[in-house]
């Protein structure tokens, strides 16, 4: 097992440690990857996470299907442009030229929509609140696993409601949910910000974002929510009898989360042993390893070790005991490591003797992450209180580094060194244009990541047009 050093090659090593982790391969279709077991683990319970918060706030599942009439992508004029370069599309079926062409699930605003206009009829019937958990496929050229592929899993959660208000509260609190799982369960701190116009998707009055920083600088777009006013609705006709008797069209929303945020978790903790996960995505929370030299100890470690994974299992922690006997407690460790398991319990015949473990955590590497001589009995309430304090210090860490990379300039000069010096997220007062956002893409690789939500500074400067103004932009070189 070796990857490269992140300094060396930051590419290189996010690819060496999906390898080594045993997280995902390349499929034989181009840009497209095979999610392995311990992998498809951690999304499923990025999955739980989620889907967790929609159904607290009143979202109910449902599933629809993977082709799309062409014709549904046609009638939003924006929806289609935005889309078109990206479409995977079926011409022939069952051998036959089909009548029309179906278009693979690319997002799902359009057969949405369709279904919306049958089944709203009334303000009774709303608002609708539903999310599917499905894959789509968009035809990228340059694909990255789990950041960025052609076919990718997801969740898109799309909501019609009667007024505008109402479905901007919905695009707001979806965000915040989404800021609320990064934090809390990625351990990812992130900025909640509405897209610029250029960056906005296609279709949408307004979209928002929250934005992360990974552990090279650069950002991740790590989720976003959209407010589609009634472009949608207009173009479905999905409409209502209100409660003066008079039809109305919904205003609609579409918000997602993919499978980048499992990247997001891999570039915003790991470091060059490999992965470090937080506790409450880990797929295994704390691995057993047995140490043993003389055959006559062997089965009394193993005893040990049973009762410490009964122990831990009562508890609801997600324990693993690693009784291969063709590896060497040394490799064992480092194939851990590796895998970003948050503790290591280690049992040896001294171990034994003191009725003890000793506990070692992921997120300190060497003898001071280590405690010794941890009694058995109250031992699953040690653990769960120590992956408390990897996951919090996990994201104490990643907020530190972002506050450390996260400069303020007020000329694009400086702009520009911080960038090539540095990098990281550069905060500037912005009062350009869309050809101004376009200048520095093309000048420098940035993008403006977000307009914050959370802008304490008041009115500045702007550090490009030189015009007074309030709004506050994040530029960074992003994934």
């Amino acid at each position: 097992m070796s990857i490269v050093a992140r300094a060396e090659d930051y590419s290189r090593w996010y690819l060496d440690v999906i390898r080594e982790a045993d997280l995902a391969e390349n499929s034989p279709v181009r840009g497209s990857m095979v999610i392995k077991p311990y992998g498809f683990e951690l999304w499923e319970n990025v999955k739980a996470g989620l889907d967790r918060r929609f159904k607290e706030t009143g979202h109910q599942n449902a599933y629809f299907p993977l082709f799309i009439p062409m014709s549904f992508l046609q009638k939003e004029a924006d929806h289609v442009k935005g889309f078109a370069p990206e479409l995977a599309v079926v011409t022939i079926g069952g051998g036959e030229q089909l009548d029309e062409p179906l278009v693979v699930r690319p997002t799902s605003e359009t057969i949405f929509g369709y279904m919306y206009s049958r089944w709203v009829q009334s303000y009774r019937d709303l608002p609708l609140l539903i999310n599917q958990w499905a894959n789509v496929v968009r035809w990228e050229m340059r694909t990255r696993p789990f950041l960025r592929t052609m076919e990718f899993l997801w969740q898109e959660g799309h909501t019609a409601h009667a007024t505008a208000q109402e479905a901007i509260e919905e695009t707001l609190r979806m965000l915040d949910v989404y800021a609320d799982f990064a934090i809390n369960d990625a351990a990812i701190p992130v900025i909640k910000g509405v897209k610029s116009d250029r960056e906005k998707f296609a279709g949408a009055v307004n979209s928002y974002t929250i934005e992360a920083m990974m552990g090279n600088g650069w950002a991740l777009q790590s989720g976003t929510s959209h407010y589609l006013g009634d472009n949608f609705a207009r173009a479905f006709d999905i409409k209502f009898l209100d409660q003066n008797n008079e039809m109305q069209y919904c205003h609609t929303t579409s918000w997602g989360v993919s499978t980048r945020m499992v990247g997001a978790v891999i570039m915003a903790h790991g470091d060059d042993q490999g992965l470090r996960l937080p506790p409450v995505l880990a797929p295994i929370q704390v691995v057993v390893v047995p140490i043993w030299r003389k055959d006559h100890e062997r089965g009394q470690v193993l005893a040990h070790c049973d009762a410490v994974l009964a122990q831990l299992k009562e508890a609801g922690v997600r324990v693993k005991l690693d009784a291969r006997e063709d590896q060497t407690p040394g490799f064992k460790f480092n194939d851990w490591e590796m895998r970003g398991v948050p503790v290591r319990v280690e049992v040896g015949p001294r171990d034994v003797q003191s009725n003890a473990v000793v506990l070692a955590r992921r997120d300190q590497p060497g003898r001071d992450g280590k405690q010794f001589g941890v009694p058995l009995e109250g031992l699953a309430v040690r653990v769960r209180a120590l992956l408390k304090e990897i996951q919090d210090n996990l994201l104490a860490q990643a907020t530190a580094s972002r506050e450390e990379q996260t400069t303020r300039v007020a000329s694009y000069d400086e702009f520009k060194e911080v960038l090539d010096s540095k990098g990281g997220f550069i905060r500037v007062h912005w009062a350009g244009s869309d050809a101004d956002e376009a200048r520095i893409q093309e000048e420098t690789r940035a993008t403006l990541r977000c307009l914050p939500l959370d802008v304490p500074e008041g009115e500045g400067v702007c550090f490009l047009t030189g015009k007074v103004t309030d709004r506050v932009a994040i530029f960074a070189r992003a994934y």
